[in-house]
Protein backbone atom coordinates (compact mmCIF):
# COMPACT_ATOMS: atom_id res chain seq x y z
CA UNK A 1 0.00 0.00 0.00
CA UNK A 2 1.43 3.37 -1.02
CA UNK A 3 1.12 6.32 1.32
CA UNK A 4 0.85 9.74 -0.25
CA UNK A 5 2.21 12.75 1.63
CA UNK A 6 -0.05 15.78 1.53
CA UNK A 7 0.88 19.33 2.45
CA UNK A 8 3.63 20.72 4.62
CA UNK A 9 2.41 18.94 7.77
CA UNK A 10 3.06 15.48 6.33
CA UNK A 11 6.45 16.49 4.95
CA UNK A 12 7.38 18.07 8.28
CA UNK A 13 6.31 14.93 10.13
CA UNK A 14 8.36 12.72 7.81
CA UNK A 15 11.48 14.87 8.15
CA UNK A 16 11.28 15.41 11.91
CA UNK A 17 10.00 12.00 13.06
CA UNK A 18 13.47 10.38 13.31
CA UNK A 19 14.81 13.39 15.24
CA UNK A 20 11.85 13.44 17.63
CA UNK A 21 12.50 9.80 18.54
CA UNK A 22 15.93 10.61 20.01
CA UNK A 23 16.85 8.90 23.26
CA UNK A 24 17.37 10.50 26.68
CA UNK A 25 20.78 11.99 25.84
CA UNK A 26 20.47 14.44 22.98
CA UNK A 27 23.65 14.98 20.96
CA UNK A 28 22.58 18.46 19.84
CA UNK A 29 22.91 19.90 23.35
CA UNK A 30 25.03 17.28 25.10
CA UNK A 31 22.59 17.51 28.01
CA UNK A 32 20.32 14.80 29.28
CA UNK A 33 16.64 15.44 28.66
CA UNK A 34 14.62 16.48 30.56
CA UNK A 35 16.41 19.51 31.97
CA UNK A 36 15.30 22.80 33.53
CA UNK A 37 15.26 26.19 31.82
CA UNK A 38 13.45 29.47 32.30
CA UNK A 39 11.82 32.00 30.01
CA UNK A 40 14.32 34.77 29.21
CA UNK A 41 11.94 37.29 27.62
CA UNK A 42 9.00 39.37 28.85
CA UNK A 43 6.84 37.72 26.18
CA UNK A 44 7.38 34.22 24.80
CA UNK A 45 5.18 32.15 22.50
CA UNK A 46 4.74 28.43 22.92
CA UNK A 47 3.90 26.83 19.58
CA UNK A 48 2.21 23.57 18.65
CA UNK A 49 5.22 22.55 16.52
CA UNK A 50 8.94 23.30 16.13
CA UNK A 51 8.76 26.16 13.63
CA UNK A 52 7.48 29.72 13.29
CA UNK A 53 5.01 28.26 10.77
CA UNK A 54 3.07 26.62 13.62
CA UNK A 55 0.45 28.59 15.54
CA UNK A 56 0.96 29.66 19.14
CA UNK A 57 -0.95 27.72 21.76
CA UNK A 58 0.21 29.90 24.70
CA UNK A 59 1.77 33.33 25.14
CA UNK A 60 3.77 33.73 28.35
CA UNK A 61 4.24 37.23 29.69
CA UNK A 62 6.44 36.42 32.62
CA UNK A 63 10.22 36.48 32.49
CA UNK A 64 12.02 33.83 34.61
CA UNK A 65 9.05 31.44 34.58
CA UNK A 66 10.49 27.92 34.93
CA UNK A 67 9.94 25.31 32.22
CA UNK A 68 11.11 21.74 31.82
CA UNK A 69 12.71 20.95 28.46
CA UNK A 70 11.44 17.51 27.45
CA UNK A 71 12.66 17.35 23.85
CA UNK A 72 15.26 19.04 21.63
CA UNK A 73 15.04 19.58 17.87
CA UNK A 74 17.65 21.89 16.35
CA UNK A 75 16.99 25.38 17.72
CA UNK A 76 13.61 24.35 19.14
CA UNK A 77 12.80 23.00 22.60
CA UNK A 78 9.64 21.17 23.56
CA UNK A 79 8.85 22.49 27.02
CA UNK A 80 6.39 21.78 29.79
CA UNK A 81 5.16 24.41 32.23
CA UNK A 82 4.13 23.97 35.87
CA UNK A 83 0.52 23.29 34.82
CA UNK A 84 1.57 20.49 32.45
CA UNK A 85 1.01 22.41 29.20
CA UNK A 86 3.49 21.37 26.51
CA UNK A 87 4.63 23.03 23.31
CA UNK A 88 7.65 24.27 21.40
CA UNK A 89 9.77 27.37 22.05
CA UNK A 90 12.74 28.73 20.16
CA UNK A 91 15.99 28.41 22.12
CA UNK A 92 16.49 32.21 22.11
CA UNK A 93 13.43 32.53 24.41
CA UNK A 94 15.01 30.32 27.07
CA UNK A 95 17.74 30.70 29.66
CA UNK A 96 19.70 28.23 31.78
CA UNK A 97 18.95 30.33 34.89
CA UNK A 98 17.45 28.07 37.57
CA UNK A 99 14.10 29.46 38.66
CA UNK A 100 11.09 28.11 40.50
CA UNK A 101 7.42 28.92 40.96
CA UNK A 102 5.67 28.46 44.29
CA UNK A 103 3.03 25.75 43.99
CA UNK A 104 1.93 25.66 47.65
CA UNK A 105 -0.72 28.13 48.82
CA UNK A 106 1.92 29.71 51.10
CA UNK A 107 5.62 28.83 51.16
CA UNK A 108 7.44 30.13 54.26
CA UNK A 109 10.88 31.48 53.34
CA UNK A 110 13.19 30.53 56.20
CA UNK A 111 16.46 32.02 57.43
CA UNK A 112 18.12 28.59 57.12
CA UNK A 113 17.10 25.24 55.66
CA UNK A 114 14.95 23.57 58.32
CA UNK A 115 11.50 23.69 59.88
CA UNK A 116 12.87 25.21 63.09
CA UNK A 117 14.52 28.17 61.33
CA UNK A 118 13.03 31.64 61.68
CA UNK A 119 10.47 32.73 59.02
CA UNK A 120 11.70 35.68 56.96
CA UNK A 121 8.97 35.97 54.31
CA UNK A 122 5.87 34.19 53.06
CA UNK A 123 5.71 33.51 49.32
CA UNK A 124 2.25 32.98 47.87
CA UNK A 125 1.30 30.53 45.16
CA UNK A 126 2.53 31.75 41.76
CA UNK A 127 5.52 33.72 43.06
CA UNK A 128 8.57 33.20 40.82
CA UNK A 129 12.12 33.38 42.13
CA UNK A 130 15.62 32.18 41.41
CA UNK A 131 16.87 28.90 42.85
CA UNK A 132 20.55 28.60 43.65
CA UNK A 133 20.70 25.19 45.29
CA UNK A 134 18.51 22.43 46.63
CA UNK A 135 19.58 19.85 49.18
CA UNK A 136 17.91 17.69 51.81
CA UNK A 137 14.44 18.89 50.84
CA UNK A 138 15.21 22.64 50.95
CA UNK A 139 16.01 25.19 48.22
CA UNK A 140 17.67 28.60 48.43
CA UNK A 141 15.09 30.97 46.90
CA UNK A 142 15.61 34.60 45.87
CA UNK A 143 12.62 36.77 44.96
CA UNK A 144 13.97 40.13 43.75
CA UNK A 145 16.63 40.24 46.49
CA UNK A 146 14.48 38.81 49.26
CA UNK A 147 16.32 35.59 50.06
CA UNK A 148 15.45 32.58 52.14
CA UNK A 149 14.99 28.82 52.05
CA UNK A 150 11.78 27.09 50.97
CA UNK A 151 10.77 23.45 51.06
CA UNK A 152 11.57 21.82 47.71
CA UNK A 153 8.06 20.35 47.65
CA UNK A 154 6.60 23.89 47.70
CA UNK A 155 8.23 24.97 44.40
CA UNK A 156 8.33 23.64 40.84
CA UNK A 157 11.35 24.20 38.66
CA UNK A 158 15.10 24.71 38.64
CA UNK A 159 16.86 22.12 40.71
CA UNK A 160 13.90 21.38 43.00
CA UNK A 161 12.82 18.02 41.58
Amino acid sequence: MKRRLLGLGAVTAAVFAPLLAAGPLVAQTGRPVPYWASISENEARMRVGPSLDYPSNWIYRRRDLPVKVVQVLGLWRKVEDSDGAQGWMHVRLLSDTATGIVTAEIAPMKEAPGDDARNLFRAEKGVVGRLSSCAKGWCAFDVHGQKGFVRAEDVWGGTSK
